[in-house]
């Protein structure tokens, strides 16, 4: 019953979804719900991957696609899309780490940050219309897997970093505390359950064989995500902030949708020049 109160805790604060009013709240728990971040974030692959496979029974897959970013990001209210401009105007300057800080808590948005969502939106765009075009399962499987990665990628930063920022003015004080190893260790296994489920439940011959070297590839991508990003921000904040982690989430879904966009086209290439 606990950790079903944490996941709803983790429900409410990752997306617009309401709870019920039993599971309570303790300002601890938003630190302990941390592990079931990932699995948020499945559901949130699923609810995109939902609204696409909808839409691309009536329109192109371009519109489709766009249309299943749409309902992600109404999903999570721009939550991480948010963290990545905040971060993105506080870090694309040679600011000072204290008034890289202060950028980060004003609530408009600058040059950099406004450039930084413009082509991290249309980068995910133009990589899951490239994935539909190399079947409509692609970009199920794709987001489900990346929504999820991507929400571990975040909890890994908060146990590799300190917090950054004053903890007396944190947004999410409990956050700003740093996670134990064994919340690092559960949610990556919510990443591990997601891949074998994919696997089970893709409608390929031979799954394993189509899906294991796109999985193991985007893998690998959130891994140089989680590396680039601790040495970023520990270089320019000496740590994180929610902001900051909301920017690696951002870039390593979009990471390991190019990887798995790589794998598929490289696959798709040898079959070609095999045939």
């Amino acid at each position: 019953m606990h950790e079903l109160r944490l996941l709803l805790v983790a429900v409410q604060f990752l997306t617009r979804v309401p709870v019920p009013r039993w599971v309570g709240f303790e300002a601890a728990w938003l630190n302990d719900c941390a592990r079931h971040l990932p699995l948020v974030g499945l559901g949130i692959g699923a609810f995109g991957a939902l609204v696409w496979g909808a839409a691309v029974q009536v329109w192109p897959p371009a519109v489709a696609v766009v249309l299943s970013m749409v309902a992600t990001v109404w999903l999570t209210g721009g939550f991480h899309e948010d963290g990545l401009s905040d971060t993105c105007d506080a870090l694309g300057g040679t600011v000072s780490r204290d008034k890289a800080l202060l950028i980060m808590k004003d609530s408009r948005i600058g040059a950099y940050g406004a450039i930084s969502l413009v082509l991290m939106l249309g980068l995910k765009a133009a990589t899951l219309v490239g994935l539909a075009l190399h079947g409509l399962w692609w970009p199920v499987l794709a987001l489900v897997w990346a929504h999820a990665a991507s929400r571990a990628v975040a909890v890994t930063l908060m146990r590799l970093l300190p917090y950054a920022g004053d903890i007396e003015h944190a947004k999410a004080k409990p956050l700003a505390l740093s996670v134990r190893s064994s919340a690092v260790v559960v949610a990556w296994c919510w990443v591990l359950l997601a891949t074998v489920g994919l696997v089970f439940m893709s409608p390929f011959n031979d799954p394993l064989a189509v899906l294991l070297p796109a999985m193991v590839s985007a893998w690998l991508a959130c891994g140089l995500v989680t590396w680039v990003c601790a040495r970023w921000y520990r270089q320019r904040l000496g740590g994180y902030t929610g902001d900051t982690l909301g920017a690696a989430q951002q870039f390593s879904e979009v990471a390991a949708l190019l990887a798995w966009l790589a794998v598929v086209n490289h696959g798709a290439a040898m079959a070609a020049w095999f045939s």
